[in-house]
């Protein structure tokens, strides 16, 4: 079995999540590449034009992939209270990166990105409901 990374474990309520310019400070390049080529780095805005077209609660339902952390301790609550989480960034994909930022130790953040960390949102019922074509590691750094 592979080793668990501490930020993995995600019943640890001290790591909270810190945005995506908290990531840029060491990680420039990648943040900049993230943010010029990736549909994700903006995904509040595809959220917001469907709004007029939605429930509030179909609204809600669509920040669990389009914001950072929503649901979880320290994630996207709304754009007025979590404005810094409100696309999905680097932590949607790495985990709660207050800890790494902290330590800046590779252990303290999910490095390795697999098929099953993207199936979370990129998962076979909302590509037949949304009628699109995933691009699991397209648009990364």
């Amino acid at each position: 079995m592979a080793p668990v990374h501490r930020c993995e474990a995600q019943t640890d309520t001290t790591l909270m999540y810190v945005g995506s310019e908290a990531c840029k400070r060491c990680h420039e390049a990648e943040y900049e590449s993230y943010q010029s080529k990736s549909k994700k780095a903006h995904s509040y805005n595809s959220i917001k034009k469907m709004q007029p077209h939605l429930t509030e609660a179909e609204f809600r339902q669509c920040f669990e992939c389009h914001t950072t952390g929503h649901g979880k301790p320290g994630g996207f609550n709304s754009e007025q209270e979590t404005p810094k989480l409100r696309n999905a960034g680097c932590e949607v994909c790495h985990g709660p990166g207050s800890r790494h930022v902290d330590t800046a130790e590779a252990e303290d953040i999910r490095g390795k990105i697999t098929a099953a960390t993207c199936e979370v949102c990129h998962n076979q019922e909302r590509v037949e409901a949304f009628n699109y074509t995933p691009l699991v590691y397209g648009g990364g750094h």
